[in-house]
Order: structure tokens, then C-alpha cells, then sequence
């Protein structure tokens, strides 16, 4: 389990004094301790693995300056306190391993401005980003980031992670699309890092440095995105390969070709399968198919996706492929896309697993691919490998199955750092898009010389002299 409790009751005990001011920023409807709600413990848990950190307390602020005087308070007191999103990750930064206060965003909800003259947008940081998405959309405008979780994920936690999904091999990731921030700091401050402007270069970005920064250095409580305007089509092909590693060849391929798909993912035949089996639609997998990639275009002229998708057939021509299938409906499209977005569910449904956010610049995927189910194969365990193909991001989803109990609690840590390993001898690093929080700290090393976390470590300080931001995360 990577050394770390899968289950911890709280340990911090809150004094009557403490809950009472707590209760007066907020309100008592919006402050819960244990056994006050049925969800209480679900403020402890996210989407990593089975752990389970109980915290003493959950605060529901509505404003600003409700965050501002719980963090004051906390400062005050020495109090640790982890910010929260919807709880989707899966890199754990959003359980409060120190116990202490749990801050939830969930109040922050609203679409405050769609600013369709500048293209841009100001929202809270508990907005469902799918819920962004189809606002913007409803204006013709148009917010790429849509990470698999978007239907329940928050735009806060996206920020939090720098999220990326399957639009950022041609859009970029969250961090592309953030203008400013209205950040609240451990002493109560409540600041903007940036202006509304496409250019900006009066003095440090603070805004980048937020984004990623997985709530250890302050709040965010307003968000301004800059949009783009809404491609009218779009074109999905599902490409079916009898190598894996020609699946990941073919990447590289695609783009020499001057072909910048607006999605290309890749599935191994276990990951696309269970996929299919667990949301119950129908999906015919030859028995020589081994892999597949899931490939869209998109844009303004329907001819030009037409010429675009003869260039997909060009390329993959050149490898040993089955029938290549085009989506011709939106129900199709969203057949295929459906199956791509839930294959993380359907692993979770399908066995105990652990996963790593690998990545590798693209031409490199077939090395990583390879490498990994050796390693698999020298430590005896299976492997169920997808992910954004056209950034090289491979989510390596490490299967329990008949491991035992030892092995899967600590002996797995060997076969991790030699991925890790390999990754960053291939050129990427241990974390694409889901942060390193608290499961992927201890490797962090690997990725990063001591010069460079040193840096960061001071970074943090000047943020958070006290260390109760988000404690025992990253670092």
C-alpha cells in the first residue's frame, strides 16, 4: 500500500471553542463534525485506491471571505486543512492525511460571467466541468479540458492537477486556459495573480504557479478561463491494431503526417473490453485484435475532416490493422467516447488495482509500452494500459489479481520505481495529469533532483510558514 494507512480515524480533536467559530463563519448547517451526516466519511476518501482518512472536521464556506477567516483561524491555531474539490482524483491530494479540517468548495457553484465579446469566462472552482462545458457551448464557445471524470469533477480540482484529458493533444490542458485567479492565502489575504489579458508580463506568474499546485499553497475561490470559439465538426474513427506496440507506432506517424487530431487515445484490448462489459453495449473485439486507437478530428470544414480522415487511413495502412470503424451518428460517437471515459471504472469494478500516470513524448510510447509488460512479466503481475496517446500518456493500471497480500503492500514498490525509471530514462516523468499528491510522493525523487524539490520546498514555505495547507502532500 505504498506505507501509508489505507483507513485513519481522526487524531486532531477540535475544542468546543474552536468548533464554535467555525461554526459562526460559516453557519452551523455548514460545518460537520463525525456522525452529524450519513456522507460524512466520504469527505475523507477520493477516487485513489481504498484509503480512508477520517478528518475531525468538514467546513462548507460560500464566499471568499468565509475561506478567508477559516484560514485565518487555522494559522492561528496551527490546525491542518485540505482543500477539496468533488473528490475524483486519483493521486490521493485531496484526502487529509493529517486529519485536522477538510475545506469543501462544493458551495463555490456558479457561472458567474461568459464574456462572449473577450472570450473568456469567470466561474467558481465548484463548477462541474461538464456543466462549464455545455454553458460555454450553449454561446458557441468552446472549453477543451475534459478530463474523464468531467461529468462530476470540479473546475477547482482541474486547476488543482493541471487536468488534461483527451483534447489536449491538440487544445493543451488546463493550465493553457486560465487568465487569473482569485487565490485566499493561509493568512487570510485574498488576492488576484493575474489580469484578464491574453498578455502578461508584470512580474512573477503567480497564476501558473497555482495551477498544479494541488491546494498546498492557497485557496482558489475564482477562476477566469479564456475560451475558444465552438468547432461546428467533427469526425471519430476507432482503429483496431494486432500489435500494441504497433497501436503506439502509429502515433508518431499520425503527426509527421501533419495530421493534430483533437483526440487520439489508446486502448489495449483488456482495457476497451471490460470497458464495454461494464457499461453492457455492444462491442465486436476480433480475436487477433490486440489494441486499438481511438482517433477525432475536428473543426470548421467538413471536406477538409473528410481529406484529414483519408490521411488516418494512409498512415495506419502501413501497419497490420482490422476493419477500421468511423462513427457516422452522434450516438455512435458517443458509444465510443463512452467506452474510452469509463475504462477506469471498469478496472475499479473488475479487480483491486493500482494506477500510474506515466509519460513519454509520443514517439517514445512503444518503448514505454514494452517495458512495462516486461517488467509486469519479470514481477508476475498483468497490466491494463490506455490512455492520450498523441501526448504520451500512458495509464498503467497494475492488476492485483492472485498477488498476495505482502507483495501487493510493499513489494510492488520495486516494479513502480522501474517504471518510473524507465519513464524518465525515455525522456517524461512519473505524473501526466493526476498530480503526485500523496501515493506518488516517495517516488518523486526519481523525477526530480534534491536541487529542484529543495526549490519547491521554499516555494512552499513563503506560502505556508506553518505547514497546514494540504500537509503531507507532494513533499
Amino acid at each position: 500500500m505504498r506505507a501509508v494507512d489505507t483507513t485513519v480515524v481522526a487524531s486532531v480533536t477540535l475544542s468546543t471553542a474552536v468548533l464554535d467559530r467555525l461554526a459562526a463563519i460559516v453557519g452551523p448547517a455548514h460545518l460537520l463534525v463525525p456522525g452529524s451526516s450519513d456522507i460524512y466519511e466520504d469527505y475523507g476518501r477520493d477516487h485513489t485506491e481504498d484509503f480512508l482518512f477520517v478528518p475531525a472536521a468538514v467546513v462548507r464556506p460560500g464566499t471568499p471571505e468565509e475561506v478567508a477567516a477559516v484560514l485565518r483561524l487555522c494559522h492561528d491555531e496551527g490546525l491542518p486543512i485540505t482543500p477539496r474539490g468533488a473528490g475524483t482524483g486519483l493521486s490521493g491530494g485531496a484526502l487529509p492525511q493529517h486529519r485536522g479540517l477538510v475545506l469543501s468548495t462544493e458551495r463555490f457553484n456558479r457561472i458567474l460571467h461568459i464574456d462572449q465579446e473577450n472570450l473568456q469566462a469567470t466561474v467558481e472552482p465548484g463548477v462541474v466541468n461538464q456543466a462549464f462545458q455545455d454553458a460555454v457551448k450553449a454561446v458557441g464557445l468552446f472549453y477543451p479540458p475534459d478530463p474523464a471524470s468531467k461529468g462530476s469533477c470540479f473546475l477547482g480540482g482541474n486547476l488543482s492537477q493541471s487536468s488534461g484529458g483527451p483534447k489536449a493533444v491538440k487544445y493543451g490542458t488546463t493550465r493553457d486556459y486560465v487568465l487569473n485567479i482569485q487565490a485566499v492565502l493561509v493568512t487570510g489575504e485574498i488576492i488576484w495573480t493575474g489580469a484578464n489579458t491574453l498578455k502578461n508580463a508584470t512580474g512573477y506568474n503567480l497564476t501558473q504557479l497555482l495551477i498544479g499546485s494541488e491546494g498546498t499553497l492557497a485557496v482558489i475561490t475564482k477562476i477566469v478561463f479564456r475560451l475558444l470559439p465552438l468547432p461546428t465538426h467533427d469526425l471519430t474513427l476507432l482503429v483496431p491494431f494486432r500489435s500494441p506496440e504497433d497501436a503506439c507506432a502509429a502515433v508518431a506517424k499520425l503527426f509527421t503526417a501533419g495530421i493534430t487530431p483533437s483526440g487520439l487515445e489508446f486502448m489495449e484490448r483488456n482495457a476497451i473490453a471490460w470497458s464495454a462489459r461494464y457499461l453492457n453495449v455492444p462491442l465486436t473485439i476480433a480475436d487477433d485484435i490486440q489494441a486499438h486507437l481511438l482517433v477525432e478530428l475536428d473543426g470548421n470544414d467538413p471536406d477538409q475532416l473528410q481529406r484529414d480522415a483519408e490521411r488516418v487511413y494512409e498512415v495506419v495502412s502501413q501497419f497490420d490493422t482490422g476493419e477500421i470503424e468511423i462513427a457516422d451518428t452522434a450516438a455512435e460517437k458517443d458509444r465510443l467516447w463512452r467506452i474510452r471515459r469509463n475504462i477506469g471504472n471498469a478496472v475499479r469494478y473488475h479487480s483491486v488495482y493500482k494506477e500510474e500516470d506515466t509519460v513519454v513524448p509520443r514517439a517514445a510510447l512503444p518503448a514505454l509500452l514494452k517495458g512495462v509488460k516486461e517488467i509486469g512479466a519479470r514481477y508476475g503481475f498483468q497490466s491494463v494500459c490506455y490512455g492520450h496517446a498523441g501526448d504520451g500518456n500512458l495509464h498503467i493500471n497494475i492488476i492485483r489479481g492472485e498477488l498476495d497480500e505482502a507483495f501487493w503492500k510493499e513489494g510492488i514498490r520495486e516494479p513502480i520505481k522501474e517504471i518510473f525509471r524507465l519513464c524518465v530514462s525515455l525522456g517524461g516523468t512519473i505524473s501526466g495529469e493526476h498530480g503526485i499528491g500523496l501515493v506518488q510522493k516517495p517516488f518523486i525523487g526519481i523525477a526530480l533532483p534534491e536541487v529542484q524539490l529543495e526549490l519547491m520546498r521554499g516555494i512552499k514555505r513563503v506560502f505556508d510558514p506553518k505547514g497546514i495547507l494540504n500537509p503531507g502532500k507532494i513533499f
